[in-house]
C-alpha cells in the first residue's frame, strides 16, 4: 500500500448523501457503553499516568491502575447493573490468569467480550506481520475457550494498529473492529484478497483517557460532555442513523468522585429507553451488516 495515495480501506461518503435506516424498534440513536478491563505489566511495558512516572518500578502508577480490576471496575459493574445497562467490554486476554473472576462477571451479566490484545503493555501496531498476527491469534484462543466461542469485535491495544491490522482482524474472524473514529455510523473497510471488515465507531472525544488523563478534565466536566453529546446526537439523529459510544476505564471514572457524576448522566440516558436504543458495539454491527448489506 502506498502512504503516499491514503489508507486504501474505504471512500470518501458525506453523511447527508447516504441511504436512511433505523436502528431496531424504529429508533435513529444507538448508545453503548465500552468498559475497558485492562492489565499491565509491573516494573516494564506501556500504561496510562496518573502522575508522571518515575524509575522502574513505577508504584503510583501501577498500583493505581491496579486499583481499577480490584475495585473500580466492581463498582462499576453495580452501576450497571442497577440501571440496567448492557456493555462490550474490551479485554485483555491476560486477565484471565491476572484477575480470575473479574471478566467472568460481566459474563454472567450478558455482556459482549470484546478482544483487546493480550495486555495493555504493549502495542500490537509495532510488531512486524508475523508477531502481529501472532498475538491476535493468542487473545482469540483464550477468549474463545473462556466464553465458548470467538469474540466478534476487537478493538487494539492503545488504538495500535499496523498497515495490515484489519486484514489479520478479517483472516482471523472478525467481523468488525473498534479502532477508527473517522464515523458516526458503521462503514465497510476493504481487506486485501477481496475481503472485508465492518468498523464500528468508537469515541475518542467521549473516552476518560483523553478527557481527564490528557486534557485534564473533571469527572463532572466529563459527564458534562456526554451529557451534551447525547442531547445533541439525539437531536441530530432524526436527520441520519447514529452511533454514540462512551469508552471508559475502571481506574479512572471507577474512582469515587467521578462516578458520582457518571453515574447521574448514565442514569439520564437510560431514561431514554424507549427512544434510543441501548445496546452493544457487536449488536451493532449485526444490525449494520443487515441493512447495509
Amino acid at each position: 500500500m502506498d502512504s503516499s495515495k491514503g489508507h486504501g480501506r474505504y471512500g470518501y461518503s458525506a453523511l447527508p448523501d447516504r441511504p436512511l435506516y433505523d436502528w431496531p424498534g424504529g429508533r435513529r440513536l444507538a448508545v453503548y457503553v465500552a468498559l475497558n478491563l485492562e492489565t499491565f505489566d509491573f516494573g516494564s511495558g506501556l500504561g496510562a499516568e496518573l502522575a508522571p512516572g518515575g524509575p522502574q518500578p513505577d508504584v503510583l502508577n501501577y498500583a493505581w491502575r491496579d486499583w481499577g480490576n480490584r475495585v473500580g471496575a466492581w463498582r462499576i459493574k453495580a452501576m450497571l447493573d442497577a440501571l440496567g445497562l448492557p456493555a462490550s467490554v474490551l479485554v485483555n486476554s491476560r486477565l484471565y490468569a491476572d484477575c480470575p473472576g473479574l471478566i467472568e462477571a460481566f459474563r454472567a451479566r450478558g455482556d459482549e467480550i470484546v478482544g483487546h490484545g493480550r495486555t495493555n503493555a504493549e502495542r500490537q501496531g509495532s510488531l512486524d506481520e508475523a508477531g502481529e498476527r501472532a498475538l491476535i491469534a493468542e487473545a482469540t484462543a483464550l477468549l474463545t475457550e473462556h466464553e465458548g466461542r470467538p469474540p466478534a469485535g476487537w478493538l487494539g491495544p492503545w488504538i495500535s494498529q499496523s498497515t495490515a491490522t484489519p486484514d489479520l482482524l478479517a483472516e482471523a474472524g472478525y467481523r468488525y473492529l473498534l479502532d477508527w473514529a473517522h464515523d458516526d455510523q458503521p462503514t465497510w473497510f476493504g481487506t486485501r484478497d477481496g475481503g472485508r471488515i465492518l468498523s464500528v465507531p468508537y469515541p475518542q472525544e467521549l473516552n476518560d483517557i483523553p478527557a481527564i488523563v490528557a486534557r485534564k478534565e473533571t469527572g463532572r466536566q466529563f459527564a458534562d460532555a456526554i451529557s451534551d453529546a447525547f442531547d445533541e446526537m439525539l437531536e441530530q439523529s432524526r436527520h441520519a442513523p447514529l452511533v454514540m459510544g462512551i469508552a471508559l476505564h475502571p481506574y479512572i471514572v471507577g474512582q469515587p468522585q467521578r462516578l458520582r457524576p457518571l453515574r447521574a448522566v448514565l442514569a439520564r440516558i437510560a431514561a431514554h429507553r424507549d427512544t434510543v436504543w441501548l445496546t452493544t458495539a457487536g449488536a451493532i454491527a449485526e444490525h449494520a451488516v443487515q441493512v447495509m448489506g
